[in-house]
């Protein structure tokens, strides 16, 4: 009986623990799905017996080495932050991990130890960066092989409502985790362009994007994504022209969601007291300058400087910013307060299909002949829980976890999905779940 130890049981667990469950005879898999919330866990296990729901902290040392000890792979689901800790736990009881996240600095440090310790620390085996890493390296491999030179390569991916789910003016929903959505873009974007660095720093980046269409599914517009160039070497990209990375979101998000990012309420660095004090009229008010104007005029100058439209007023006033209701919270970051007031608002119903979209953009010469490759995916969920999110993300973490326990991964150390013996196995079982790429 070979143990698998899933830890955190939130939005995007669906699909990976059901693959497992569904699995788990066949594999002689025995699940543990490890969650803050027992009832949360309960969910994801739902009875089957060849899994357990177990309330879980990470925090604690003892309980963290226990369960880690006890099972032959770690799926970490965790927030971002805390896969280090569930990386030096596995590193210390000589345990294989799977995330989905970026590989940090710090993960990145564990990877000469786990190497040495014959350890598989696999990262970015999600969406983006995931199923977009392996997609990528898929063609790039194929060109490469034929002999063509890649000039530019750009990448694009988005977790969205599907369009006949959009009711609101943003045309968006949490499918994901709802913070990072609040903190996304924070820093500077890099990427490469006509072989000169170039970088966004956040205040311009919501307001410099580009316009993408996906054929048989709509036209977008897409940011940079954090820092694009550190895949220039991963991708063995190293005399490419162009290189970009970005997220995708429907048409006109990305002007209101820019007045939010100059207003300073998407800051997570610093907490506001009394907040039960405050509505979120007079919040929004200690953010403008003390010109002895009224609210909503200086709101439009702001409107004004930033080039923004009727419809991102339409959208800014939809969130409730602007309403004289009390702040349900006592204290929080500005972040925090957004995520508070957009949790309700952009909170999934019952019925509301998400949206999963990429698309690859290759130039390349080929023979003399200059050439474009277009890839997309686009992939609908079923329904409020089985999100496409959920399956883009959790499938391939879970296929990738059943190769590494059935021995047929060799590269060892702290990695991402980007070798053939990774990809091509997870592709090609994500294409008999719906996972498919149209060229």
């Amino acid at each position: 009986m070979r143990k698998i130890l899933v830890l955190g049981a939130g939005k995007s667990s669906f699909h990976l623990i059901n693959y497992f469950l569904h699995n788990a005879s066949t594999q002689n898999w025995q699940i543990t799905v490890a969650d803050a919330s027992l009832e949360l866990a309960k969910s994801k296990t739902n009875n089957h017996p060849a899994a357990k729901a177990v309330s879980f902290d990470i925090n604690n040392e003892d309980e963290r080495n226990s369960y880690v000890s006890s099972h032959d792979i770690i799926i970490s689901l965790l927030p971002p932050s805390l896969h280090y800790l569930a990386a030096l736990t596995c590193l210390h009881n000589n345990k294989n991990l799977v995330t989905a996240s970026y590989v940090s600095p710090e993960m990145s440090a564990l990877h000469n130890e786990a190497f040495n310790k014959g350890l598989i620390f696999l990262n970015e085996c999600g969406l983006d960066p995931g199923i977009d890493h392996m997609s990528a390296m898929r063609i790039i491999h194929q060109l490469q092989t034929d002999g063509a030179e890649i000039t530019s390569f750009k990448s694009y991916t988005g977790g969205l409502i599907s369009p006949e789910s959009n009711d609101n003016p943003w045309g968006y929903k949490f499918t994901w985790n709802p913070k990072n959505v609040i903190l996304a873009g924070q820093g500077t974007a890099t990427y490469r362009e006509n072989h000169r660095d170039k970088f966004i720093p956040y205040h311009r980046l919501f307001s410099q994007i580009e316009k993408i269409e996906i054929i048989g599914t709509g036209e977008f517009e897409g940011y940079a994504n954090r820092n694009s160039n550190s895949y220039i070497h991963t991708y063995n990209l190293h005399n490419i022209d162009t290189l970009l990375r970005g997220t995708l979101r429907y048409s006109g998000y990305c002007s209101a969601w820019n007045l939010f990012v100059h207003l300073g309420i998407t800051d997570d660095t610093y907490k506001i007291n009394n907040l039960s004090t405050l509505t979120y009229h007079d919040w929004i008010t200690s953010y403008l300058p003390s010109l002895n104007k009224p609210l909503l005029p200086t709101l439009k100058e702001l409107f004004h400087y930033l080039h923004l439209t009727p419809q991102d007023w339409d959208r800014i006033i939809w969130t409730g910013i602007l309403d004289k209701t009390p702040i349900p919270l006592s204290s929080g970051t500005p972040a925090e307060i957004l995520l508070n007031l957009l949790q309700s608002k952009w909170k999934m119903k019952q019925g509301d299909l998400d949206l999963v979209v990429m698309q690859h953009s290759f130039e390349y010469t080929l023979n003399g002949k200059s050439l474009k490759h277009t890839s997309s995916l686009s992939v609908k969920g079923e329904n409020e829980t089985a999100t496409a999110m959920s399956k883009t993300v959790g499938l391939p973490m879970a296929i990738a976890a059943k190769h590494i326990l059935n021995g047929n991964i060799s590269t060892k150390g702290v990695i991402i999905p980007v070798s053939s013996e990774i990809y091509n196995p997870i592709l090609d079982e994500l294409e008999l779940h719906g996972v498919t790429f149209q060229s």
